[in-house]
């Protein structure tokens, strides 16, 4: 969406913002928060509102420290007052002893210079680094630094009282550690317009602190190991998976998070040759490709009965369906391996277009749909967006429903758990029902409405800016209902790895059967894993699809 010329941020957004994130979690959590968090919301609301102002401005900005010098809001006027009410309150600290490290990024190489060059009988330094490490071998305590660097300009250093506090309500508004106010400030401006749906306290994600304290081990777990990642320490990861595997998950907020780090974790050590280690940690996991993960390093142990066992219990139950194709193709393996006689393995033949084409600016696809342009009402290059949106459309208000824990404030464009396999699992009654529902309907009249409801509103799914009525309802005139149907149960079946995949063109007829989904592949481009298992749905279905070959003309 383009951003509204009505919608004008009022000087003093931030604040108001604040203090609806603040009103927000009170309602929903306030027999989850601790004592330090009630003490903040105590004092920030006791506080004049310039103080409030720029707390929040200090809180939101990257520090934690800052040269009063430096901090300058036109807003504001003069901050003296604001910062001696937030020293009053309890909501500032003074950096009267920082360290070398923290003061490096308060204070320019030039200053540094200025200040103690007469300590380094004038030295001249190749960068910034070499300069500070020369300050920190001075004979110098670092309140003597700090105390020298502050005399510059006269000003004190300061940092914001309740960073972690402020963090820990942002978690609890959003539901996870990567949206921060900024949220607000795109929906105030109109560049987002987040979908009403229902939020309420019975639905919140963390159901007791307890929930909330097992969640933010479990962050703490996960900053651990990227930070083990970053310094490669390989027995520090064997720690790492030894503390996963003594722990015990309990609460439904934080098992997605969990698997996902203990599939992480797992596959590093895998890397690093500690194959039983990991096997261990994806045995723990619920969530792909633990399984098939097991199966690889079991294979690669040459445990062939144990492979084949793990490989048929995947795929009584595929947990995605890359997942399913990865253990028949292990399963195979394992049974020839066994003596057994493994079932023949098909053949992908998919219907082609072999064309040939002189080579122009733009993209191969655009080529091509202006080539097939005379055989056809229409070609449109849509890759995903055309079916990600009509099913977005079909599905919009069983996607939005409010069940306990998958929205956690009004800046959504999905549910939180969109893309595990639990979302079908909860709401398998209210997605049957839609199916059948859709069966009964006039899908292109059913369709065309919501469109016209939902327009505008930010759904993972809908593609507003390519993919107007018009196409929705040429699409729905040609491409039989059938069709849909079995198309979208698909998605259903795997939203993750079922929203990619779709051939990049759709050729349109004028009566209903006359179309055809084709896949481009330029010279040297090769079908993805996933765009195979579409056209072999495809052919499974009866939808008209082929892959289309290129090759340039006079090459």
């Amino acid at each position: 969406m383009t951003q509204s010329p009505n919608n004008v941020l009022n000087p003093y957004y931030y604040r108001d913002n604040f203090l609806r994130l603040c009103d927000t979690v009170e309602a929903q959590y306030e027999d989850v928060l601790g004592e330090e968090e009630q003490l903040l919301l105590l004092r920030f609301r006791a506080l004049a509102f310039d103080a409030q102002c720029l707390y929040v401005r200090m809180v939101s900005r990257v520090g934690p420290w800052f040269r009063v010098s430096r901090l300058a809001y036109p807003e504001l006027g003069d901050l003296g007052s604001a910062l001696a009410a937030l020293d009053e309150a309890g909501l500032l600290f003074f950096g009267e002893e920082l360290a070398i490290d923290e003061l490096g990024r308060l204070y320019t190489r030039a200053e540094w210079q200025q200040v103690f060059a007469p300590h380094l009988a004038e030295q001249r330094f190749k960068d910034k680094a070499a300069l500070l490490a020369a300050v920190d071998g001075l004979p110098l305590d670092d309140s003597t630094i700090t105390a020298m660097l502050c005399d510059l300009d006269g000003g004190d250093i300061v940092a914001p009282w309740g960073g972690d506090q402020v963090l820990l309500l942002q978690l609890l508004f959003f539901g996870n550690r990567r949206q921060s106010l900024t949220e607000f400030v795109l929906s105030d401006l109109g560049v987002a317009n987040y979908f009403p749906y229902n939020l309420d306290r019975q639905q919140r994600l963390f159901a007791n602190r307890e929930a909330l304290d097992e969640y933010l081990a479990c962050a703490a777990l996960s900053d651990c190991w990227y930070e083990l990642r970053d310094t490669g320490d390989a027995q520090g990861m064997q720690e790492l998976a030894l503390e996963l595997l003594s722990r015990q998950v309990n609460f439904e907020s934080t098992k997605s998070r969990w698997h996902r780090l203990c599939n992480g974790l797992a596959r590093d050590l895998e890397r690093q040759g500690e194959s039983a280690t990991a096997h261990a940690l994806y045995a723990a996991s619920e969530c792909h490709p633990a399984r098939e993960r097991r199966a690889r390093i079991l294979e690669r142990d040459q445990q062939w009965g144990e492979v084949a066992a793990l490989c048929e219990e995947i795929l009584v139950a595929p947990w995605c369906e890359h997942e399913g194709e990865a253990a028949r193709r292990i399963l195979h393996r394992a049974r020839r391996k066994l003596g057994g006689k493994p079932a023949p393995r098909a053949r992908d033949h998919f219907s082609e277009l072999h064309m040939s084409l002189a080579q122009e600016d733009g993209s191969v696809e655009l080529l091509v749909a202006r080539a097939l342009s005379g055989d056809w009402q229409s070609v449109h290059y849509v890759e995903n967006s055309l079916f990600k949106t009509l099913f977005g459309l079909a599905f919009w208000e069983q996607i939005f429903a409010p069940l306990p824990g998958v929205f956690h404030h009004a800046y959504q464009t999905r549910p939180s758990d969109m893309f595990e396999p639990v979302f079908r699992q909860r709401r398998s009654e209210l997605l049957d029902r839609r199916m059948e529902e859709l069966r009964r309907c006039d899908l292109r009249r059913e369709l065309s409405a919501a469109y016209s409801r939902y327009q505008g509103y930010l759904c993972t799914w809908v593609d507003w800016r390519y993919i107007d009525l018009a196409l929705v309802q040429d699409t729905l005139v040609v491409v039989p209902p059938e069709h849909l149907l079995a198309i979208w149960q698909r998605m259903l079946f795997d939203p993750l790895e079922n929203r990619s995949g779709f051939p990049d063109l759709i050729a349109l007829g004028k009566l209903q059967g006359q179309y055809s989904l084709i896949e481009v592949k330029g010279p040297g481009d090769a079908l993805q894993d996933g765009q195979k298992r579409w056209l072999r749905f495809f052919q499974q279905q009866g939808i008209p699809a082929s892959v289309a070959w290129v090759s340039w003309s006079g090459d």
